[in-house]
């Protein structure tokens, strides 16, 4: 039994290609490192280091080699193989998996291939979705696109495990560090045939609704921590956490994207109070590295109009809810600088060039005068 798996990054590695490899998959990673591909090649394992709030320890991730993504013959020898494809690289990287994704599919199924599942495991929600419109798109009108449609699930999923990048260990290339706790949600509505055997896997009919609390939640909180932090001159996640002012900034950031969602998903409140003092003791393990730079990056995808700050927002405005640290942590957004983020010296040209009202109306689509008035007057005081 094979899996295929694009993207041997940290959460690669970490997350999918060890569940995978616990279910009894033999797991290919797809790469375009080749350092990373000849050490999947040349050891066949690797290490993932798994911390919580108080333990520590290793498990050996056996039964796995690697691949050039590159390489069209040889992906598509593989997706020919395959019982399972999974993904963990960014959304502009399946917009350039589409076209390969879509020739292989094909050859696959002309050959008498099974149907196939595949799993985008990306943080932008639907993401699975997403990689299905540009793989029939590339595969142009007619058989080849029915063929797809009709022999492939693109199962979308939500996704939550806190994986610091960096290296672990300088001698061993492959070695990484995970958090305990993970989830891993998918749709049940739109696999082809029986749902695999992966523990831990849960399928569920109400994926947007558990995709929306991760995001308005976790990532929610662990952005606001990171800005914060980084304006108070932390390192990392964890050490912004130690900071009781920005710890209950974030808290309440948390509480007030929750009461979004508790009213507009009938969430049971005392479960979702759970759901929070959960994630904030994640962010508080000293296990983690997860530095403030890696948790803040890229702050114009996060400030978009369906992203953790200005969605919970609007809905705070719609039910007449309190805003209060949702407005300073936007603003803490717009203070971040990263001469080594894009995103950060895009966001930080414009702010300067237009101010703070023009540059959320330009990036998060968000003109309500009122609010950007409060988010200028905390933007002005941090």
């Amino acid at each position: 039994m094979k899996a295929l798996h694009f993207g041997g990054g940290h959460i690669g590695r970490g997350f999918i290609g060890k569940k995978l490899a616990r279910a009894g998959y033999e797991v290919t990673f797809a790469d375009i490192n080749p350092a990373v591909i000849d050490a999947l090649n040349r050891q066949r394992h690797y290490t993932v280091h798994v911390v919580g709030e108080d333990m520590a320890h290793h498990e050996t991730v056996q039964n796995v080699r690697g691949i050039n993504s590159g390489d069209e013959a040889v992906v598509r020898a593989e997706i020919r193989d395959a019982a399972l494809i999974t993904t963990a690289v960014s959304p502009s990287v399946l917009e350039i998996l589409a076209p390969l994704l879509a020739r292989a599919l094909v050859a696959r199924y002309r050959a008498g291939g099974a149907p196939l599942n595949l799993i985008a495991c990306e943080k932008m929600p639907r993401s699975s979705s997403f990689l299905k419109e540009k793989v029939l798109a590339a595969a142009g009108a007619g058989e080849d696109a029915a063929l797809i449609d009709a022999n492939t699930g693109f199962v979308d999923c939500a996704v939550d495990r806190l994986v610091p990048p960096g290296r672990d260990d300088p001698a061993d290339l492959l070695a990484v560090t995970v958090e305990a706790y993970s989830e891993w949600l998918v749709d049940s509505t739109q696999f082809k045939g029986a749902l695999p055997g992966i523990a831990d896997m849960i399928a569920t009919d109400r994926l947007d609704v558990f995709s929306e609390r991760r995001r308005l939640t976790l990532d929610t909180g662990r952005s606001t921590l990171a800005y914060l932090g980084k304006r108070a001159g932390k390192n990392t996640v964890g050490a912004a956490m130690q900071d009781d002012a920005i710890r209950q900034a974030a808290e309440a950031a948390m509480k007030e994207s929750g009461a979004v969602l508790i009213r507009r998903y009938n969430l049971d409140p005392a479960s979702h109070r759970a759901y929070i003092d959960k994630i904030l003791k994640r962010f508080a393990s000293p296990y983690l590295h997860d530095a403030v730079d890696h948790a803040a990056r890229e702050p114009l995808r996060k400030l978009r109009a369906q992203e953790r700050f200005i969605q919970p927002l609007c809905g705070m405005l719609e039910y007449g809810l309190p805003h209060d640290a949702t407005v300073r942590a936007i603003a803490a957004t717009l203070h971040y600088h990263n001469a080594d983020d894009p995103q950060a010296v895009e966001m930080q040209y414009y702010l300067h060039a237009h101010g703070v009202a023009a540059t959320l109306a330009q990036y998060s689509d968000f003109t309500d005068a009122a609010v950007v008035a409060e988010i200028e007057a905390a933007y002005q005081t941090l």
